[in-house]
């Protein structure tokens, strides 16, 4: 028996375990970027709108800050790198942490892993597993990109370059995960370690693309990497085996933390409590604000941060777009009919919506993880009911994300003031545009709250997938040109947009309320009549 000894079940267990959640991901991922090619020749048809786009955002920061560098607009190929190279790259980073953390922190916060290894199963199975299961993903994602953008009639060479970019950036992070995997001995918390890498290479991209003197940090970024390779221009395909290297040696040191620790444990041991608990944790509303405001207080901070920084941002939208009125009419379609400003800070803050729902989906999945860990049937024990249980936790899934779009909102407003001055107006005209994304949030949180109570067992992969169909349905709708009847799935696209002349109707907020209060109320039934666990 070695180290690695039933590596070969475990990754079979977790492709099972995946077979819905991993497929939607490397199908999205992979064909979003290719399948918009036909959509660029329609933006612009002539010459003279690419170069006019070229133009505009080859020296403008606020696209370098969003996009990354635009090395050439005036090919499809070119465009394609541009508009999703860098995003790509980030979803594929938050695919590969979530997968490996799900495989390996996750199982034995769960003791599975412990059962587990009481068979013949080596003490580096279950990490090599996950690794491999993250990597194969990443490296699927790559390829399936590939081969979309050839079928699309896109030039081999930099459709293999942008394939092999996303690849690199998955398979690094992939083994980042694995490090942070270590560390704690939860898997929130391993998962927020990994996430907060990603944002500090998020800062790092958008520092040295946006600024020519620091050009050489966006090296220092495994998200700029997919740019840095000029797919389609230069097609620098050593990036890849750069990466390789780099998240070979990263995962060396994931090998080397594991037997520093025991199962179950993290090379940070967790800090013994109080003798006695505070008072607060005697009520279930307080045992969940124990829970909760780590991560709260966490998206906060990181709302907050990129309010400012996109906020900042919009006085130099113009140049985004060239002179395309197909571009502006896209723009119009995601909200604002003022002029590029408006329609650029609605669709940040429907940006800002959609992360504020990805919170509410986790948040909302804590009583299953709770559940699934033994520690809500002890709490259940005693004279809480399940109603006051599952109210405690929707408590946050409600309120929270009002708090991460309020900070957002007047985030964003502060940072379109420095630029454009009127604070108050700023401050109050963004406070409220924000707000407004709450109600299709709460519809987030009813399909994960309905989904706990009556599909217990699938709820964490298909709350999940839902969200990603409603976000990549309101992303990426408009610029594919979807039917409104596909674009209405999400409930993101139902938001009104406040911006100035726009009209405001309630009418869709309500509906959008009462779908997640119905959501709700049937999970909340359905939990009260299965079993735990």
């Amino acid at each position: 028996m070695t180290g690695i000894t039933g590596t070969g079940p475990l990754v079979r267990l977790a492709l099972r375990r995946d077979r819905i959640i991993l497929p939607i991901w490397i199908v999205l991922l992979g064909v979003i970027p290719g399948s918009t090619a036909k959509a660029y020749e329609q933006l612009y048809p002539t010459m003279a709108d690419r170069i006019t786009l070229n133009a505009g955002s080859a020296t403008n920061a606020s696209a370098a800050v969003l996009y990354g560098p635009a090395y050439d607009l005036t090919t499809t190929g070119g465009w394609i790198a541009w508009r999703y190279g860098s995003f790509l790259a980030l979803f594929v980073a938050l695919m590969a942490i979530f997968t490996v953390t799900r495989h390996t922190r996750a199982e034995e916060d769960s003791g599975r892993l412990e059962l587990l290894g009481s068979a013949v199963v080596g003490r580096y199975a279950a990490l090599t597993s996950g690794l491999l299961v993250a990597g194969g993903a990443s490296v699927a994602v790559g390829l399936l990109s590939t081969l979309v953008m050839l079928g699309n009639g896109l030039p081999v060479a930099g459709s293999v370059t942008f394939g092999l970019g996303a690849a690199a950036t998955g398979l690094v992070f992939t083994a980042i995960s694995g490090v942070t995997a270590q560390l704690t001995e939860y898997s929130r918390s391993a998962n927020g370690f990994a996430t907060a890498a990603l944002g500090v290479a998020f800062l790092l991209r958008a520092l040295g693309d946006s600024t020519p003197s620091a050009h050489w940090v966006s090296w220092l970024s495994p998200l700029a990497w997919p740019q840095q390779a000029k797919p389609f221009v230069a097609d620098k395909w050593w990036v890849f085996p750069m990466a390789v290297v780099i998240a070979a040696a990263i995962a060396t040191i994931a090998f080397r933390l594991v037997p520093r620790r025991d199962l179950g444990a993290g090379l940070f041991p967790a800090k013994p409590g109080p003798a006695a608990a505070p008072g607060s944790l005697a009520s279930p509303l307080g045992l969940a604000w124990r829970l909760h405001r780590g991560s709260l207080l966490g998206w906060t901070a990181g709302m907050v941060v990129l309010g400012v920084v996109f906020g900042s941002l919009a006085d130099g939208i113009g140049g985004l777009v060239g002179d395309s009125q197909q571009v502006r009419d896209i723009l119009a379609r995601m909200g604002g009919t003022q002029g590029l400003v408006d329609a650029y800070l609605s669709a940040i803050i429907g940006l800002f919506g959609m992360l504020a729902g990805v919170y509410a989906v986790q948040a909302t999945l804590r009583m299953r993880s709770e559940e699934t860990g033994g520690r809500a049937e002890p709490v259940l024990a005693t004279g809480v009911s399940r109603t006051g249980w599952v109210a405690s936790h929707l408590v946050f899934t409600v309120l929270g994300p009002a708090v991460l779009l309020a900070v957002a909102g007047l985030a964003a407003g502060l940072g379109n003031a420095m630029h454009a001055g009127d604070l108050g107006h700023q401050l109050g005209h963004m406070l409220d545009a924000a707000v407004v994304e709450l109600p299709a949030v709460w519809v987030l949180t009813g399909v994960a709250a309905l989904l706990f109570g009556l599909l217990p067992q699938v709820s964490v992969p298909a709350s999940w997938a839902v969200m990603g169909v409603f976000l990549v349905i309101a992303l990426y709708g408009p610029v594919l040109g979807l039917a409104q009847a596909i674009l209405d799935i999400s409930p993101f696209v139902h938001v009104p947009k406040l911006q100035a002349g726009t009209p405001f109707t309630a009418t869709p907020l309500f509906w959008l309320t009462g779908v997640a209060a119905l959501g709700v109320a049937a999970g909340l039934a359905g939990f009260r009549r299965r079993d735990l666990g």
